[in-house]
């Protein structure tokens, strides 16, 4: 008797089944339908390991356009990307299949997140694998403006020895605010938990609050705060949210550190405030002027904003490249939390 076709297939949507070969090998009437995953961006290795362990067949393509990863989007039912190109409504649409978008990050705005969920596409980020990274950058970088390190170090490079001229201060006995306590905001509050200074963080959300951080309203973040460090995601409310009626409210001069998003801080505001000291020196990992893919924005040819060379020739500012959550430990941590939270979602 023939068997119908239907019964001839069994659909592998999760990786249910941890020995493919032996169960072809038992079944060799059955047609496997698997679970094909395309690569957007390099990532750890153990990520494509993992994720062809357990059953996944991994295409790699790091070099072709948007439009013609469009073109064959269709094949596939996941696709794990960190920030190279923006996943709209338009490609979705040619994502006839896709079964989850994972991006290898702390947050989802590079993806129509609303239209996503309407086509039941699940979506995964990883903040879990870089909040420590970004907790001791975001530590590393206010202990070097405090103690005028990178100026230190450059006027010794050039036959200088100034040593009243590069006093530091203390973190001891300051007061650190935190806009935004969720899994970053929280990994910069533990590491200053034995720096004898007082954390205050602030958060849209009720009752998050702990033993390394009291949460409380704005006025009093704004009344007490000596030192404010964002750890907010990029959402509508928070583009342009440090800006000069913001910073104004402030009681105290005070110390910025932004290892969030570029988009929450209006550079010119923060010159202004930089030059009649409102704000009295700034650590940024992060600039309004990235790309959305966070590449290299000094192009040829490209003038440079007036306030982003004021920040380049300041003392006052310490500079790094978007890189707070980008060590060889948070490398790892991101592509396995990635894996485990796929593997999650058969459960």
């Amino acid at each position: 008797m023939q068997m119908k076709w239907e019964n001839l297939c069994i659909d592998l949507s999760w990786p249910k089944r941890k020995n493919l070969c032996t169960f072809a090998v038992n079944h060799p009437q059955t047609i496997l339908i698997l679970m094909k995953v395309l690569l957007l961006d390099t990532n750890h290795p153990h990520l494509q390991k993992s994720l062809e362990k357990m059953g996944f067949v991994c295409d790699e393509d790091y070099t072709s356009s948007k439009e013609k990863i469009q073109e064959k989007i269709h094949r596939y039912h996941g696709i794990v990307i960190r920030s190279r190109f923006k996943i709209d409504r338009i490609f979705i649409d040619h994502a006839k299949n896709l079964k989850f978008i994972a991006r290898v990050g702390a947050g989802l705005e590079s993806i129509d997140t609303n239209y996503a969920k309407q086509q039941d596409i699940a979506l995964i980020a990883a903040p879990e694998g870089n909040r420590n990274a970004v907790g001791e950058h975001a530590l590393g970088m206010l202990l070097a403006l405090f103690n005028k390190l990178k100026k230190a170090d450059l006027e010794i490079r050039s036959g200088k020895w100034l040593r009243e001229e590069n006093r530091g201060i203390e973190l001891e006995g300051k007061t650190i605010g935190i806009i935004g306590y969720g899994n970053m905001g929280k990994a910069f509050a533990k590491k200053l938990k034995g720096f004898d200074c007082e954390v205050l963080c602030y958060d849209i959300k009720e009752n998050i609050g702990d033993d390394n951080a009291k949460q409380v309203s704005l006025h009093e973040l704004f009344t007490k705060t000596q030192v404010l460090s964002l750890h907010t995601p990029q959402t509508e409310r928070t583009k342009k949210m440090i800006n000069k009626a913001f910073i104004l409210q402030f009681k105290n001069p005070f110390y910025l550190i932004n290892t969030a998003r570029g988009s929450a801080v209006v550079t010119n505001d923060l010159v202004e405030a930089l030059e009649n000291g409102k704000i009295l020196g700034a650590c940024l990992d992060v600039l309004e002027y990235e790309k959305a893919s966070f590449e290299n924005f000094f192009t040829h040819g490209n003038t440079l904003p007036e306030a982003f060379q004021y920040l380049i020739a300041s003392d006052k500012v310490l500079l790094s490249p978007h890189v707070a959550g980008w060590t060889v430990e948070s490398k790892f941590k991101l592509a396995d939390t990635i894996v485990k939270k796929i593997a999650a979602l058969e459960n």
